[in-house]
């Protein structure tokens, strides 16, 4: 198992971390087989507080990753991606987005999107989801300016692009990877390149690894390698050796000699599917045949929080009955009695109550986690490690394939070749060779992240402050009624227009001037992000501006005009909504700057949560808005951007019951690993701060807590409770 804190050990990591956290850059994260990208990811997942969704190119690697697949959350069709005629598999028809609100919402709405096995992404994927992006976030900016994380190593499996396939594409692409997308080509993004190897501690290993990964292995290198090939070799059954080959008729054929061998009686245990759950996304067979004494790997980790096994181990068969199946892991004298596991196909979407962004469960799979394993593919082993591997790969047929393969094992000397590896055989890519040159000198130094970080700042700022987009959607609604309805709204329509004229004037010019201040103090300061004169500007410019945004928000949306003509009706009524929209999301975030100052981090979470309709404001924090009825904010509670926490309100960064907060994360760790989901979509971590501040005793109280609703309550509120109560005794007495 890789060492779960090695984040903080080690440079390259600390560094992706920094762009993925405190940038809008949009990163490769590449590296070895076993440097640890996949725990990065996982820690991500658990520890970033932007928000964020995960995609892999095909079923298994998503589920493998806790994702969906690119294809299903973008409603894509399989067809090749042409950029002339949209979405066409020939040319001659277009795809339709038929995307739901919800949906809809979420792309507005999410700071990062992960693409795990990017190796295996095809440029025109990669540039069909910038398509999709572009239409519903800025048309602009490409993928619709969402950051992008995208994780692989390109010396493992390529993406496949059948011959008519890239008889169309390369027109249009120079390579089949992702990195000839032209959306990415369009964007300044940086690499970094793991380079500690925590899968092999085996340092002459190493070295005809990264020679076959970097194509340099010579004929003395193939030689050492090929010392170790064993014509004949038949392991002990203790020995635990698993195969790899190139292709699934070998791994089907070996795994059925070597059951048939086997005495006793095959017993078959049938997967239990509910919901939707395609079949190119089951993780091990629907009808598992076994018997006693039969070799088989795990294809999950242990979800019962003991951590017997994992995903990868191999082990034998010890004991089994038409209901029951043990196994004894490698090395082991130990018998594990297994379970059922489970396994879901999940969808992306927003919870109402929390606003966060949640896996929806589709489809459950449920099976012992095992599947035959005297031999599988070279491309089902992409992910894993084992001890002993006996492998052939005299046939490979892709680049990266023998890399991949020779790769899974930890040392030289757990490898048996059962064929001699040919020249042949190892495979490269110039064009990744060459990307793979100029993407190590893409590489950030400290200087370049600082520079990235203040970037950032300053883009997110400006767009807070940046006031274009609402004066054309001012000018658009205006131009629609001056057009088809100025002898019916004559008055309405002067008003319009004056409203436009004033906001230019104290609206538009302004914030232009204000622009060249706020750039100019967050250029000249050191602690730019903590910089008491800029926080003092940015709160008085929000006050200015929500107090000239309020009357010429009433004045453009107090009475929308009506059109007898459908069509224009429907234009008209668009581009209400859409200004309405604008308005709400630019004054809740001057609202929010205004009383908190510009926090990044809390900053972007607020935006999300307006992005997307956060107008459910509580019963008590619309009465608390109606007697303020403060300056500068919008007086219609239908109308109003703003969002009111509850008693309590956002957690402050430190949290007054450290101890509290520590037994309900291990709670909230217990319980996502009993039900194999991310932590996160348990309870979110601002909520159980949130708990820390208010410490709720009942049921009611604990409902006035950010981030728990009704659905939350009722689920966890008994085990929420009793922790707290358990805490609040606990403080008492040793008071």
């Amino acid at each position: 198992m890789e060492n779960a804190n090695h984040t903080e050990q080690n440079p390259e990591l600390e560094l992706a971390w920094r762009l993925v956290e405190r940038t809008g850059t949009n990163l490769f994260l590449t590296g070895k087989a076993g440097t640890g990208k996949t725990t990065f990811l996982r820690r991500l997942q658990s520890r970033l507080p932007k928000r964020m969704i995960v995609l892999a190119p095909t079923g298994i690697a998503a589920i493998n990753a806790g994702g969906v697949t690119i294809h299903s959350f973008f409603q894509l069709p399989f067809a090749p991606y042409v950029p002339e005629s949209s979405f066409a598999a020939g040319g001659n028809s277009s795809y339709r987005f038929r995307f739901g609100k919800n949906k809809i919402n979420i792309m507005r709405s999410v700071d990062l999107l992960v693409i795990d096995e990017i190796s295996m992404v095809r440029a025109d994927l990669l540039d069909a989801v910038d398509a999709v992006l572009r239409r519903y976030r800025s048309r602009n900016a490409p993928f619709g300016g969402v950051q992008l994380l995208l994780i692989g190593d390109l010396q493992q499996l390529a993406p496949v692009a059948k011959d008519e396939e890239w008889a169309m594409l390369s027109r249009y692409y120079d390579t089949p990877y992702f990195f000839s997308s032209h959306a990415l080509q369009e964007t300044d993004y940086c690499t970094v390149e793991l380079q500690t190897v925590y899968r092999q501690s085996d340092g002459r290993f190493l070295s005809l690894l990264n020679a076959i990964r970097e194509n340099r292995c010579d004929p003395h290198m193939l030689e050492l390698l090929n010392a170790r090939y064993k014509p004949g070799f038949i392991p002990s059954r203790e020995d635990g050796y698993i195969r790899l080959v190139t292709h699934n008729a070998q791994a089907q054929a070996i795994n059925g000699r070597e059951l048939d061998k086997l005495p006793g009686t095959p017993h078959t245990f049938h997967a239990t599917i509910e919901g939707k759950f395609p079949e190119y996304s089951y993780p091990t067979d629907n009808e598992l045949t076994l018997k006693k004494g039969a070799q088989v790997m795990f294809v999950k980790n242990d979800t019962s929080g003991e951590h017997r096994y994992y995903n990868g181990m191999i082990g034998e068969v010890s004991a089994l009955s038409d209901t029951y199946v043990e196994v004894c892991p490698q090395g082991s004298d130990t018998p594990i009695v297994l379970q059922p596991e489970e396994w879901s196909n999940a969808r992306y979407v927003l919870d109402e109550e929390s606003k966060e962004i949640t896996e929806e469960v589709e489809g459950v799979f449920r099976q012992y986690p095992l599947k035959l394993a005297w031999a599988i593919t070279v491309h089902k082993s992409q992910g894993l490690t084992f001890g002993r591997a006996i492998i052939d790969v005299s046939a490979s047929f892709a680049h990266g394939q023998a890399y991949v393969a020779l790769s899974r094992c930890r040392t030289l000397e757990g490898l048996v070749l059962s064929e001699r590896i040919p020249a042949s055989a190892i495979i490269n890519d110039e064009a990744v060779d060459g990307f793979t040159r100029e993407a190590r000198a893409a590489t950030p130094d400290g200087a370049r992240v600082a520079e990235m970080e203040r970037e950032y700042f300053l883009r997110v700022l400006s767009e807070l402050f940046d006031f274009q987009p609402l004066y054309a959607q001012m000018n658009a609604f205006t131009r629609i009624v001056d057009e088809h309805l100025y002898k019916l709204y004559p008055k309405q329509l002067a008003i319009y227009k004056e409203s436009i004229v004033r906001f230019k004037e104290k609206v538009l010019d302004v914030s232009r001037k204000f622009a060249g201040q706020y750039t100019r103090l967050v250029s000249q300061s050191t602690d730019y992000r903590h910089d008491a004169l800029l926080q003092e500007r940015v709160s008085a410019a929000a006050h200015y501006f929500l107090a000239e945004l309020n009357p010429l928000y009433q004045a453009m949306m107090a009475k929308a005009p009506e059109a007898d003509n459908k069509q224009v009706s429907k234009r008209l009524t668009a581009a209400h909504d859409e200004l309405r929209d604008t308005f709400r999301l630019k004054t809740g975030l001057l609202e929010f700057v205004e009383k908190d100052g510009f926090r990044l981090a809390a900053f972007l979470k607020q935006k999300a949560i307006l992005s997307i309709g956060d107008t459910d404001m509580s019963a008590r924090g619309r009465e608390d808005r109606r007697r303020r009825g403060q300056k500068g904010r919008l007086q219609d509670d239908n109308m109003s951007g703003g969002s009111s926490h509850p008693a309590g309100g956002e957690p402050d960064t430190d949290v007054p019951h450290p101890v509290l907060l520590s037994r309900l994360v291990e709670w909230r760790r217990k319980e996502a690993a009993r039900m194999g989901l991310p932590a996160y979509t348990i309870v979110h971590q601002k909520a159980l701060m949130s708990i820390c501040h208010q410490l709720p005793t009942t049921r009611a109280e604990l409902l006035l807590v950010p981030g728990i609703g009704k659905a939350k309550a009722g689920k966890y509120g008994n085990a929420l409770l009793d922790i707290i109560k358990d805490y609040l005794k606990n403080s008492r007495q040793g008071d």
